[in-house]
C-alpha cells in the first residue's frame, strides 16, 4: 500500500531551473533485516521514545515483520511501528512504538501506518488495539484518539506501568490505552 504525499497546487511558470524534482512516493511495508540500523537511528531521533538495541530491531524485523510497518520515501525511512499479538490474548494487538521522523510530521503518517497495519492483518481475528502512552506524550495520545474515532471504537485508559516500576530511570507512568472492540476488516 502506498500513501499519496501531500501536494500543493502549482501555479505560475517554471523558472529557469526547470521543474522541481519529483518527490518519491511513500511506501508502507513490512520491515526487513537491512532496515534495523535505520529503524534504530529513527527511534534515536524521536524522543521521548525509548531507544532499544539494534539487536531488538533486527528481531522485530525478522520475527515480527508482519505486525510492524516501515514508512519509506526514497532511501529514507520516515516512520516505523512495532507491534505484536499478545501471546495469551491473540485478539489483542499491542503497539509498542510509533515513530515518525521530524521531516514527515504533520502528514498523518502515524495514522496511515496504523491503518496499513490494520488492513494487513484483516485475515486475523483480533478485536482490540492496546498501547501504553505516557501522559506527557500528547502527539501519541492524539494519534490513538484519532484512530479510535476513525475506526468508530471506544478508547479506554487504565493504569498499567506505574512510575515506580521503572526503577532508577526518571520515567513517566505508562497508562494502557485500549481501542475496541473493532469491527473485523
Amino acid at each position: 500500500m502506498t500513501a499519496r504525499p501531500d501536494t500543493g497546487s502549482a501555479t505560475g511558470s517554471v523558472g529557469a531551473a526547470g521543474p522541481a524534482p519529483a518527490v518519491p512516493a511513500l511506501v508502507l511495508r513490512a520491515p526487513v533485516l537491512r532496515d534495523a540500523a535505520a529503524i534504530h537511528q529513527l527511534i534515536a531521533a524521536c524522543p521521548p521514545l525509548d531507544l532499544n538495541s539494534e539487536y531488538l530491531y533486527l528481531l522485530l524485523s525478522e520475527h515480527f515483520s508482519r505486525t510492524c510497518v516501515v514508512a519509506q520515501r526514497g532511501e529514507q525511512i520516515d516512520g516505523f511501528i512495532s507491534a505484536y499479538f499478545l501471546p495469551d490474548r491473540p485478539d489483542v494487538l499491542f503497539v509498542w512504538q510509533v515513530a515518525v521522523h521530524e521531516r514527515a510530521r504533520g502528514q498523518r503518517l502515524g495514522q496511515a501506518m496504523l491503518e496499513h497495519l490494520r488492513q494487513g492483518l484483516s485475515d486475523r481475528d483480533w478485536r482490540f488495539l492496546e498501547t501504553t502512552v505516557s501522559p506527557g506524550n500528547l502527539a501519541s495520545r492524539g494519534l490513538f484518539a484519532a484512530m479510535a474515532r476513525r475506526w468508530g471504537a471506544p478508547l479506554q485508559e487504565h493504569a498499567f506501568f506505574d512510575t515506580a516500576l521503572f526503577a532508577a530511570q526518571a520515567h513517566e507512568a505508562e497508562p494502557l490505552l485500549r481501542i475496541g472492540p473493532l469491527d473485523s476488516g
